[in-house]
């Protein structure tokens, strides 16, 4: 592919070699005073991802959850949208530290681990997305960790301790409040240092609450405000703070819908 062949090139280092990982652009999009704009992938895509730099998205955002990415996808994900600048985040299939280290091989930067419901079930997210000291992720040599080339670890980190820290300071990590439990444990959750902060999950949340089929539930809302604002007072972050997104399903269902809508009778000539 031509395009990505150009873009690549335009992420050399002084070292004359590729930059395979990037600083994290929700982070960078922050630091410069906005919300990053995330699009949303619930299936493997390649032309979106491109179309997305096209108009001019920060990131790139995947459901592993409910969609369907296999590894090698998420490969592919990474590395045209981190050659056009974005960097991937995603929410995992769940928080076990195996699949998580799946992820983070390919070379995501934020993970939202989904059905968090303690404190300790925080902790094991965060240890599993961050590196020693701060967690206990595990070194894979994928180009999550720059391959595990030594050469380009030492000359663009200083080290492997080196990449760890910058990985650490470019990694995203938000747990998952969908559950009655989850808000009854939530100053655990909160307390552990290295979450980010928190998200939410409107339809299970409101299950767990006794209103199946009803996530606008008044008490679900009041709920989930909660959470929001006692992990800002806690010092995270919550909901949207970092970044506002949309995906192919909110544009079909929206602005694609209102076209079929307006032009369903059109006459001909």
């Amino acid at each position: 592919n031509k395009l990505y062949r150009i873009e690549i090139g335009s992420h050399r280092g002084p070292w004359g070699r590729n930059l395979i990982m990037i600083e994290n652009s929700v982070l960078k999009a922050n630091r410069e005073g906005r919300k990053a704009t995330v699009f949303a992938l619930a299936f493997p895509a390649l032309y979106l991802v491109e179309m997305a730099a096209h108009v001019g998205f920060d990131a790139i955002s995947i459901d592993g959850e409910h969609g369907a990415f296999p590894e090698d996808a998420i490969d592919d994900i990474c590395r045209v949208s981190n050659a056009l600048g974005m960097s991937v985040s995603a929410r995992v299939p769940d928080s076990a530290p195996y699949q998580v280290n799946l992820y983070l091989d390919r070379g995501i930067q934020g993970v939202t681990g989904p059905h968090i419901n303690s404190g300790a079930e925080a902790q094991a997210l965060a240890d599993a997305c961050l590196f020693p000291v701060e967690g206990r992720r595990s070194w894979g040599g994928g180009r999550g960790t720059e391959f595990n080339d030594q050469t380009v670890l030492d000359e663009k980190y200083g080290g492997k301790l080196g990449f760890a820290k910058w990985s650490n300071d470019n990694m995203i990590v938000v747990a998952q409040i969908e559950d009655k439990k989850a808000w009854d444990n939530l100053d655990d959750i909160l307390a552990v240092p290295g979450l980010t902060g928190v998200t939410g999950g409107p339809h299970d949340f409101a299950q767990s609450l006794g209103h199946p089929g009803q996530p606008d539930h008044p008490d679900r809302i009041a709920a989930t405000l909660d959470v929001e604002t006692r992990a800002r007072a806690a010092g995270k972050i919550a909901g949207g703070d970092l970044s506002t997104g949309t995906g192919i399903a909110e544009l079909m269902l929206g602005e694609a819908r209102a076209f079929v809508a307006a032009h369903r009778n059109d006459k001909l000539g």
